[in-house]
This record gives C-alpha cells, sequence and structure tokens, in this order.
C-alpha cells in the first residue's frame, strides 16, 4: 500500500463518461420503463397525477407560468429519477419522492433549467429573426413574389429552429441525473448529456420518434394518457441512462 494514501479515501468524482450502445436498445429500455410502471402502478399514477397538477396550477398564469415549468423542468425530473432508483434497488418508490428534486442539489438543477430556458428563447429568437426578416423582405416586394418570399422564410426559420433545438435537448436530457444522483455541476452535466447524446444519436432519435408519437396519443383523451405516458417514459429514460452511462 502506498505510504502516502490518506484515510480516509474519497472515491473519484464522477465524469459523466458514456458508451456507445446498440440501437435497438431503445426497445429494451421502454420494456423496462413498462416493468417498472408494473411494479408499483399505485405510486406511479398519483405521482404523475400530483405532477399535472402542479404543472397545469404553474402553467396558468400567463408568461411567468411558462418560464417557471421549464425552469423546474430538471428539478421534476430529478422527483421521477428518485423514484426509478429506488425501484432499481429494490425499495419502494412513493408519492412524496416526486419532491426529491427539491430536497437535494435544487440549485444546480434549477441552474440546467435556467440553461435550458436561455437555449429556448435564443432558438426561438433565432427563429423570430428569420421570419421578421421574410415578412418584412414580402411587403418590400409585394404580389407573388412578395408571398414566397414570406412562406420560404417560414419553411427556413422551422427547419433552424429544428435543427437548432437538438443539441438543446441533447444537452438537456440526461443533465437531472447526473446533477441528481451524481452531484455534477450543471454545465458538465450538460456537456456530458451532449456527448452522450451524440455518441448514440441513431438509438437517442428512434427513442425520440417513439417518445413524440407515444405523447401525441397521450394528449389526445385530454390529457388523460399522461398518466402512462409520464411513468413508462421516466423508467425507460432512467434505463438509458443506465446504459449509456459508465460506472453507474
Amino acid at each position: 500500500m502506498n505510504e502516502n494514501t490518506q484515510f480516509p479515501v474519497v472515491p473519484a468524482a464522477f465524469r459523466g463518461e458514456s458508451r456507445e450502445v446498440d440501437p435497438g436498445a431503445c426497445f429494451l429500455w421502454l420494456q423496462a420503463g413498462w416493468a417498472m410502471f408494473i411494479a408499483n402502478p399505485g405510486a406511479w399514477i398519483g405521482a404523475s397525477l400530483l405532477l399535472l397538477v402542479m404543472l397545469f396550477a404553474m402553467g396558468v398564469v400567463p408568461v411567468f407560468g411558462q418560464i417557471a415549468i421549464n425552469v423546474l423542468l430538471p428539478v421534476f425530473a430529478a422527483g421521477l429519477v428518485l423514484m426509478c432508483k429506488r425501484q432499481h434497488e429494490g425499495s419502494q418508490a412513493e408519492i412524496t419522492d416526486v419532491f426529491g428534486g427539491f430536497r437535494h442539489n435544487a440549485g444546480p438543477l434549477v441552474m440546467v433549467g435556467v440553461f435550458y430556458v436561455a437555449g429556448i428563447f435564443g432558438v426561438a429568437f433565432v427563429g423570430t429573426l428569420l421570419v421578421s426578416t421574410g415578412i418584412l423582405g414580402g411587403a418590400i416586394t409585394g404580389s407573388v413574389a412578395g408571398f414566397a418570399i414570406v412562406f420560404s422564410s417560414f419553411m427556413l426559420a422551422g427547419v433552424i429552429v429544428f435543427l437548432l433545438s437538438i443539441p438543446v435537448i441533447m444537452a438537456i436530457w440526461f443533465a437531472p441525473f447526473l446533477v441528481f444522483l451524481h452531484d455534477m455541476a450543471p454545465l458538465p452535466a450538460m456537456k456530458a448529456s451532449f456527448a452522450a447524446g451524440a455518441r448514440n444519436w441513431v438509438a437517442m432519435l428512434v427513442f425520440g420518434l417513439i417518445l413524440i408519437v407515444a405523447l401525441f396519443f397521450a394528449l389526445l383523451p385530454l390529457m388523460l394518457g399522461l398518466v402512462l405516458f409520464l411513468p413508462i417514459f421516466s423508467g425507460a429514460a432512467y434505463a438509458s441512462y443506465r446504459d449509456i452511462f459508465v460506472d453507474v
């Protein structure tokens, strides 16, 4: 043993190192999410209803309510992460676990939300600028050519906003896991999240498309499908985190 070793030995800080997984892994993540929900449906449904009620109450407040929702999104996500962690470790998840993000690393989680909102506003600003430029050019040109310019600007803005949104989503996707479970600082966590998403872009693309389709159908019956959507995709996201990140 090294004579310079000091006790207690402090474990190395988690660095967010990730690995590449098979693109078909996303289907195994979904199976894991479903299994996690079935194992404790009462707690998951109760937590989902509680979370939806809180989000609805916040959303009633114009503008500031929507901003608050997005800023607190990582904090709420951490609560769902805690539920997943408890079940994965063999204990029982509880409805009150949904507030876990407020009890541990709330400040860094909020900062992740702030960076996320800043990114979304930046993307929206670029889109608005492109549309405004197109409308101005169309007004100056007039007639059919002017309409074509306006239409093209809307199409271009839509494509650019979509492309710019992807890195923002990639940076936020795993960040709550890394901040809440590994005490990583917000920016390193978002950097590690982006790197993991880029390394597994095919699997994450397929997973994202499935999520979008499922969310569409979950919103149809008066949004009641969200009660199932939130638990299953929370469990699937937790499974993806366990699968992609090294030494977790």
